[in-house]
């Protein structure tokens, strides 16, 4: 059975004082019935794997691909790791687009993320040019097939799927929509990497997801989970949506 799993991803937002949000998370969900997973940035990695008790998870934003070395401003996967981290997050469209990542670029962090001990949440998704084309699968089946590395498990490997044009615009594809990529996803990677993994990777939806339609989207086909971005950053609107996973 796959265990269904509430990432946040807190994107350039949150300060030392955010980090109640978390205990006050913590304290609404003592013992889940889903995973948990938090992605501060940066700044606050430390110290929040320091404060939240083991039912939530912490993760980063992004690490770069190499080791170490002249790459001012940037993190590698084991300085991750280090900070206690469990997770991190490659490949989502704002990086994408804002440092143009290519498939290739996002591969080579997931070997390093893979080397440093990090499980990956690997995103992608396509752009609502893409979509009007009718081109939705096969832009994911590409970024699937250049962005994942070989000999992946559902223990390191988690999918993000985000249509670019739901992040953060209260824009939602419909259910049937949602359904047909998640189904897709599940079936590009039992084909890849035998029916084991494919079918005990996560699969994640992000994309304006919150309080109000979280339910109708965890009833989907193979949406194990949500990727959740601005409702992640307060408890108050994070915890119904894990109450919602809990109950899927």
């Amino acid at each position: 059975m796959r265990r269904k799993l509430a990432a946040g991803n807190w994107k350039m937002n949150g300060t030392n004082a955010s980090l109640t949000e978390l205990t006050a998370l913590a304290s609404a969900h003592p013992t889940p019935g889903c995973d948990i997973l938090i992605c501060p940035p940066a700044t606050l990695l430390s110290r929040a794997a320091d404060i939240v008790p083991e039912q939530i998870a912490i993760g980063g934003q992004d690490c770069h691909a190499q080791e170490s070395g002249a790459h001012t401003g940037d993190i590698s996967a084991g300085m991750v790791a280090d900070a206690g981290a469990q997770f991190v997050i490659l490949g989502h469209s704002e990086r994408r687009e804002d440092h143009k990542e290519s498939d290739a670029n996002i591969r080579q962090k997931v070997y390093a993320a893979i080397a440093a001990g990090l499980k990956t949440v690997v995103c992608v998704g396509e752009t609502l040019d893409e979509r009007d084309a009718h081109n939705t699968l096969e832009i994911i089946g590409g970024q699937m097939a250049g962005s994942i590395p070989d000999h992946m498990t559902g223990e390191n490997l988690v999918v993000a799927y985000e249509p670019v044009w739901a992040i953060g615009t209260g824009k939602v594809p419909t259910l049937d929509q949602i359904g047909e990529v998640h189904d897709f996803i599940r079936a590009r990677l039992e084909r890849r990497f035998g029916e084991g993994v494919g079918r005990s990777t996560r699969i994640l939806y992000g994309g304006s997801v919150k309080a109000s339609n979280a339910a109708q989207i965890f009833a989907v086909s193979n949406v194990d989970g949500a990727l959740v971005g601005g409702a992640s950053l307060s408890a108050a609107d994070f915890s119904p949506i894990i109450t919602a996973l809990e109950n899927a």
